[in-house]
């Protein structure tokens, strides 16, 4: 499908911002037109960025359409699920969540909306092959990851992050201490069954509670057998993503939905700062998403109220 140059200009754009918030570990929506039947103001291909405050860069359709987009974009936030749209009627697809539209216009648009959240994060506390390997390899996850020889930097690491001690024993005691002070995730230490069970009894006798030192992974990793130092990585890593799958670290997104109504007529969303078209009936005020809708309600509000 051809495009015209200012098509490829917003669409690389998009794709640019997208990148750029990624980067910065900030959560938005990514909703991208897969199919459309005219007449329909989004185009195949469209691409917008919902912010979890409903602002949208981009464009996925026009009156009829972004606003429900929207507010179904947050509820993927929410829910960290991508959602498959379809606005419009239509009789040749099963496979999707629909969204009826009685708009003039008779079109109809598929939109796929996937959540972009924040990756895990990662701080390993020690110097060693060991954890210049697991470096890598959690890179290669595309997880943010950082290392340090400080052991007091492991009490600032943001909540739902993950946090390794691996210092070969050099300062495990307060490294560990001040990462179970957190609120990390998960907090492993990489040791032996004896260190691992010499630093809960220090943990222990500094008044740490008990229930703090339930938190500590000691020793960290899938038990793989009998391994090389550097292979300990792949254990480390193997159980970090364990923890993930079964929802440690996920980021929790608060999303700030702008005020909204139903069109009475059509059912789809619209943004009450951005309504502009609003009848009056028995005291209470109707908003909807285009002049058509609000022409037929007019006409008969018996019938949709």
């Amino acid at each position: 499908m051809s495009r015209s140059p200012r098509d490829t200009e917003e669409h690389v754009n998009v794709l640019g911002r997208a990148a750029k918030l990624q980067s910065e570990g900030t959560p938005f929506a990514l909703a991208t037109v897969s199919w459309r039947r005219g007449p329909s103001s989004g185009k195949a291909g469209s691409k917008a960025i919902i912010h979890v405050d409903g602002t949208v860069d981009g464009w996925v359709g026009g009156a009829c359409s972004r606003d429900t987009v929207v507010r179904l974009a947050l509820d993927a936030l929410t829910t960290g699920e991508p959602k498959l749209l379809m606005l419009g009627q239509t009789d040749t697809r099963t496979d999707v969540e629909l969204v009826p539209m009685s708009c003039s216009s008779q079109g109809a648009m598929e939109v796929y909306v996937e959540p972009v959240l924040p990756k895990p994060s990662v701080l390993i506390v020690g110097s060693s092959p060991m954890v210049d390997t697991l470096r890598r390899l959690v890179a290669v996850m595309g997880w943010h990851v950082s290392s340090t020889e400080e052991p007091a930097e492991a009490a600032g690491v943001a909540s739902r992050s993950f946090v390794i001690v691996a210092s070969q024993g050099h300062y495990d005691e307060p490294a560990v201490e001040a990462a179970l002070r957190s609120e990390a995730a998960y907090v492993g230490l990489v040791a032996s069954e004896k260190r691992a069970s010499a630093v809960k009894s220090w943990l222990c006798n500094s008044g740490v509670p008990d229930e703090a030192i339930a938190r500590l992974h000691a020793p960290a990793g899938v038990d793989l057998g009998h391994t090389e130092h550097e292979e300990i990585a792949v254990a480390v890593l193997a159980e970090l993503v364990a923890h993930k799958a079964a929802g440690a670290g996920a980021q929790v997104v608060v999303v700030d939905p702008p005020e909204v109504a139903i069109d009475p007529v059509c059912g789809m969303t619209v943004d009450l700062t951005r309504a502009s078209f609003v009848s009056e009936h028995d005291g209470t005020s109707y908003y909807f998403c285009a002049a058509g809708c609000q022409r037929a309600f007019e006409a008969d509000p018996a019938s949709f109220v």
